[in-house]
């Protein structure tokens, strides 16, 4: 279409492509007093009186009819712009609501490996409902332009790494309570069979509310039984999987872990938190793939960050957090999000200069004590050998869920272990009373429930009692024996005791 010759076309077209009514197009004219004059003294005009934006405004003078809509929204500015997409601000002419828009760039739309992982973003994201995860509403393609795109709750604010491009450093308490709602939407997301595969600082939004926000799942990875919920009448052959960034796949091939391990995410949100305090990252940066995915890159890394904590002497509890996240060996990194979320909880309270009477007196008394609630007689005698083992004094066992909380009610314990797998929703409400009751009384409790494949849709439930770690079966002695250390660090390491792959 060619550009308008003048006020009055300009101002017609703007009424055409519905960013304003006829009856204002009137009164702009009134108002301009020519009609005849330059288009854009019309366009400045209506800027000035908000009725455009400059994107609008720059669209109309170059005689655009399309593009101003996407998805029932109205696109007001850029905001972001990627490598494959550019968002925009956007709002509902109707209701006043402010969203923002990813638009996939018009040079991949001949991609259609491309296409499929935006689409798919979208599509993920819209399955996941958490205040620390930006919300997905809706994903589509516009039928005149052809665009893909995708609208998302609006964050008011910027994204984690424009913040530190800016502040340099946050207090060590602020990146520490940033790291715990990240992960606490990681936990989320991983409860519903989803990892991320893409975390950095600058997926990690900031709100003026100040609440941080994990956002861009375009890269995630599914498990099978949530690839079957998202792509029913959908191909997803196994060179369609979604891509990895340079550092994930340099990580996985240093450490020889599969695609979709949620343990990678936490490596580097290891990173992340450490960046937020030191101001620079513990990866040396580099734009040679070959050196982002050398093994030496990676081993690097706990000799920088030993270096770089003397060096700025920051509190050992700190340092001790992040050198279990960003541990090279898998295995010796948190194993689960909420490991991680517990373990951020201990050390906030630890850093902000608590006394250690006030910490000890959080924990139950008298020898180190756990109660398993366990009806297989087989699994039972299991745990009582291993669990002694491991360095616990007394382990208690029942097969009444209900005595749990009776018996924490009568002389607090320092864990306990729930088979909700075997005893059914008896067992998963015990493990919420009692991980409550914990909370009440201001008491530390090393809290697990156990739960069998099939009750993956129990696992927001449990999550909901404000506390202690769920696990999905299978699940070994060795990864209990790695979780319940999380809590109490009084227990036998893992070298000591030698391996054990025994199930529960």
């Amino acid at each position: 279409m060619p550009e308008p010759a003048d006020a009055n076309e300009l101002v017609q077209l703007a009424v055409r492509c519905g960013l304003i009514e006829e009856a204002t197009a009137r009164e702009l004219l009134y108002e301009l007093d020519d009609p005849k004059g330059p288009a854009t003294d019309m366009a400045r005009l209506m800027e000035r009186k908000r009725l455009l934006t400059p994107l609008q405004s720059g669209k109309l003078l170059k005689g655009e009819s399309d593009g101003y809509f996407l998805g029932g929204y109205r696109l007001l500015y850029k905001i972001a712009s990627g490598s494959f997409g550019r968002v925009y601000r956007g709002d509902d002419p109707r209701s006043g609501r402010v969203v923002a828009v990813k638009v996939l760039r018009k040079r991949w739309l001949d991609t259609p490996k491309r296409v499929e992982s935006f689409e798919r973003e979208g599509r993920l994201g819209m399955t996941l409902d958490h205040p620390n995860i930006v919300r997905i509403l809706n994903v589509g393609k516009d039928s005149a332009t052809g665009q893909h795109f995708i609208i998302m709750d609006f964050v008011e604010g910027g994204n984690l790494k424009d913040i530190l491009n800016i502040r340099k450093t946050v207090g060590i308490d602020e990146a520490l309570r940033i790291m715990e709602e990240s992960v606490n939407g990681l936990a989320y997301s991983y409860s519903r069979g989803l990892t991320h595969r893409d975390i950095k600082a600058s997926n990690i939004l900031l709100g003026t509310d100040k609440v941080a926000k994990l956002v861009d799942f375009g890269l995630a990875e599914t498990t099978d039984v949530q690839q079957e919920i998202l792509f029913v009448g959908v191909k997803t052959e196994k060179d369609e999987r979604p891509e990895r960034t340079v550092d994930y796949a340099g990580l996985e091939k240093a450490t020889g872990v599969s695609s979709g391990d949620v343990r990678s995410d936490i490596y580097f949100l290891g990173h992340v938190l450490f960046e937020m305090v030191a101001g620079k990252p513990l990866l040396p940066p580099t734009k040679n793939p070959h050196t982002r995915m050398s093994r030496r890159r990676f081993e690097e890394v706990e000799p920088t960050l030993e270096r770089e904590a003397r060096a700025l002497s920051l509190p050992p509890a700190f340092v001790r957090l992040i050198a279990k996240a960003v541990a090279l060996e898998p295995s010796q990194r948190f194993q689960t999000p909420v490991a991680f979320l517990d373990a951020i909880k201990r050390c906030r309270v630890e850093v902000s200069g608590a006394a250690a009477g006030t910490l000890n007196s959080r924990r139950a008394e008298g020898p180190l004590t756990i109660f398993v609630a366990e009806p297989n007689p087989k699994l039972q005698a299991v745990f009582r050998e291993k669990l002694k083992e491991y360095g616990f004094n007394r382990v208690l066992i029942s097969i009444d869920p209900d005595q749990v909380v009776k018996r924490y009610q009568q002389q607090p314990y320092h864990a306990c272990l729930i088979d909700a797998g075997a005893l059914g929703r008896e067992g998963l409400n015990a493990f919420k009373r009692v991980v409550r009751q914990a909370d009440a009384d201001q008491r530390d409790l090393a809290a697990v429930v156990i739960l069998n494949d099939d009750q993956r849709d129990w696992v927001d439930d449990a999550m909901s009692a404000g506390g202690g770690e769920v696990m999905l079966r299978p699940v070994t002695m060795a990864v209990l024996h790695e979780v319940l250390a999380e809590h109490l660090p009084e227990l036998k390491k893992s070298a000591d005791i030698g391996s054990d792959e025994t199930e529960s």
